[in-house]
């Protein structure tokens, strides 16, 4: 007498939908539910792609079909694969209190609430050009502690303009 063969389950990922807005800004659905960013984070951008992949496949531990739509009507699409667990986890190793980060607070007024600010550490100053062009050349090394042995960070609020501009010893 044979065993009774158990029927076929059908094999299904998760449809990852980009649809990109001519401002640049995308939104996202996840087999038709939509996926936000973090509250108060910055809508989605063409540059979020790696975010939204790691969020909707749960930082890559399942498999996911995506489809872009861009705002000229081309479509592409591509299986995004799993990653591999590793089958022991790593032992948790305490870092010597001398490698621990040092984290430094940065604060200034003059920002719209909620908006987004980004921040950014100095690495040079430029002049601008008789056209009121100006470009900026990032070399590696400028981006330890200056002579001074701090860096400049600029707080810049993409709304409101503001710009603070504070020094981290």
């Amino acid at each position: 007498m044979r065993k009774p063969e158990p029927d076929s389950v059908p094999v299904s990922i998760p449809l990852v939908v980009l649809d990109v807005h001519e401002d640049g800004t995308v939104a996202v659905t996840v087999d038709g539910s939509p996926l936000h960013p973090e509250p108060f984070a910055p809508p989605w951008r063409r540059s979020s792609f790696g975010q939204i992949i790691d969020q909707a496949t749960n930082g890559q531990t399942r498999p996911a079909r995506v489809e872009v739509r861009e705002a000229d009507g081309a479509t592409f699409t591509d299986i995004i694969a799993a990653s591999r667990r590793k089958s022991r986890p790593e032992p948790a190793v305490e870092p010597p209190a001398s490698a621990r980060p040092v984290f430094h607070t940065i604060e200034g007024g003059g920002f719209v609430p909620g908006e987004d600010v980004a921040v950014a550490v100095i690495t040079g100053h430029t002049e601008a050009a008789p056209t009121g062009n100006a470009r900026g050349l990032i070399d590696p090394a400028q981006l330890a502690p200056d002579t001074a042995g701090g860096v400049e960070v600029l707080l810049f609020g993409r709304i409101s303009g503001t710009a603070v501009i504070r020094r981290v010893p």
